[in-house]
């Protein structure tokens, strides 16, 4: 069935119907082609879902796609008129994009973001009634029960998304570009934003939809475009394909599900008795032995990656403790946390975990600069060592070791930012949502790595909202909610139904 699948024919749209046709793109930067003669077309009330592993090509197009980026060849057409490359062109040929971080001024209200740079005047002043006038016109479209004269700061992450949508309708837009939208929703939130879409299908707002969950994709979807090494592989209606061939079209071969290996738990490692940090989270007690995978799993907002950071000693709780190989850990002291043999993985690598604008090798060693350092200086034999371990062993590929971490793809610095820690031979490793914002290839590499390390001994927390990670990663389940442990699943009564039973009853 895959097979013929795979090898079915393309299927675009009518060129009397699209609002937005792409011709023979094609885009290099030093060293890379990005893309390679790609098409691409959107029609009239359609979601065209656009997917890829990281570095496939997707940022390249949104960007030219909504002007930030000029193409070396090819044509973009919008309303069968060239478009200019520059965003300004972009919004006035009525194409909008919503990027993963929103774009909000926190001390602004709603309205005035909605309208914002294009605020109405009189008298040379801003018409107030007249701004919130036209923002309340693009709210009740998406976002009716959210007050105008409300302060972004106060927004949620599923609520800014909204405002952003709202946005592109005040502006007209006829082409709505979404950048993975869901990254920072819950189930709800994600149901809500799709409600959303399907009445702007209706509306006739032709959407590019950007997302690694393919469950959602096929969900929203009326066509699915796959772009690989940055040539156009397939652009199918969603009907005509399967998860498993979205896969191999995007990757170049099958992933496989990652089969749950029996372990023997070894000695406690990790045992946190009483512990209590007021508002995020109370009375929480467990442990995590050597070669065993604890999964913290609940909703987001119960608590989870609070537990995790007062661990690591990046904040200190109001009671209880924390103990490592029988030794007490000094509260909110990272230090001593990493010196005993602590390591987390964030959950925003890129906010908390990288140096964007440095090299992978200056990443790569942060973990260990006291150990590859003397008097201040490096020294280049230990560095190799430590370089070996955070970027070899994981398997993290680029082009040298002196390129800068931001031009990695997501899994790539994933791997770079698990790796400096393999360095120190940690005794726990928290990671915090591993695989978000990371391609299905990269995710399945990641989650091997997580399976290599348990076996080889080392007392693994795991934090994730995925509930397919937690059935195939997790020796035990802790279910949070609402700050406190609500109950624990040994392996034996692991499922989705009763993780997400004690998860949102209890």
């Amino acid at each position: 069935m895959t097979e013929a699948i795979l090898r079915g024919t393309e299927t675009p749209s009518s060129p009397d119907t699209s609002l937005l046709r792409v011709d023979g793109i094609s885009k290099s930067f030093p060293g890379v082609r990005a893309l390679i003669n790609v098409d691409f077309d959107l029609a009239a009330g359609e979601v065209n879902a656009l997917v890829g592993e990281n570095g496939a090509g997707k940022s390249t197009l949104i960007k030219i796609l909504s002007g930030n980026y000029s193409a070396d060849e090819g044509v973009v057409m919008v309303g069968g008129q060239p478009l200019d490359p520059s965003p300004r062109a972009a919004h006035r040929a009525g194409v909008a994009t919503i990027y993963q971080e929103h774009h909000l001024v926190p001390m602004m209200s709603v309205a005035e973001n909605i309208m914002l740079g294009r605020w109405p005047r009189r008298h040379g002043l801003i018409d107030r009634a007249a701004l919130n006038a036209r923002a309340n016109a693009a709210l009740a479209r998406v976002a009716p029960q959210i007050r105008s004269d409300r302060m972004a700061a106060t927004l949620s992450p599923a609520e800014s998304q909204l405002i952003e949508i709202a946005r592109a309708l005040s502006q007209d837009s006829r082409v709505l570009i979404m950048d993975e939208p869901t990254t920072s929703l819950s189930g709800p939130e994600v149901a809500q934003l799709f409600e959303v879409i399907r009445h702007l299908k209706a509306q006739g707002m032709g959407i590019v939809f950007v997302s690694h969950w393919l469950e959602e994709v096929f969900a929203i979807a009326d066509r699915i475009t796959v772009i690989r090494d940055g040539h156009l592989v397939a652009c199918r209606a969603t009907a005509d394909l399967t998860p498993e061939a979205v896969v191999h079209l995007m990757v170049g071969r099958a992933v496989q599900d990652i089969p749950h290996t029996a372990r023997v738990a070894g000695k406690v490692v990790l045992d946190v008795k009483g512990l209590s940090r007021a508002g995020a989270f109370e009375d929480i007690n467990f442990c995590v032995c050597e070669g065993e995978i604890v999964c913290l799993a609940g909703l987001v907002g119960a608590g989870r990656s609070e537990l995790a950071a007062c661990i690591f000693g990046d904040d200190a709780a109001d009671a209880g403790e924390i103990t490592l190989d029988g030794r007490r850990l000094a509260p909110g002291d990272i230090r001593a946390a990493i010196a005993a043999g602590v390591a987390l993985v964030p959950e925003d690598r890129r906010r908390q975990a990288l140096i964007g604008n440095q090299s992978v090798a200056v990443n790569a060693t942060l973990a260990v600069l006291d150990r590859i350092t003397r008097s201040g200086i490096v020294s280049q034999r230990r560095e190799a060592v430590a370089l070996e371990t955070a970027v070899t062993a994981v398997g993290a590929r680029m082009a040298s070791v002196a390129v800068p971490i931001s031009t990695l793809s997501g899994g790539n610095q994933q791997k770079v930012v698990i790796g400096r820690w393999l360095a120190r031979k940690p005794r726990l490793l928290i990671l915090d949502e591993p695989t978000k914002g990371i391609d299905i290839g990269a995710k399945a590499e990641i989650m091997e790595l997580i399976q290599r390390l348990t076996d080889e001994g080392t007392a693994i927390l795991l934090i994730t909202s995925e509930l397919p990670e937690v059935l195939a990663l997790s020796d035990r389940a802790l279910v949070m909610r609402s700050g406190r442990i609500v109950g624990e699943l040994p392996r034996a009564k692991l499922s989705q139904e009763a993780v997400m039973n004690l998860a949102t009853l209890g």
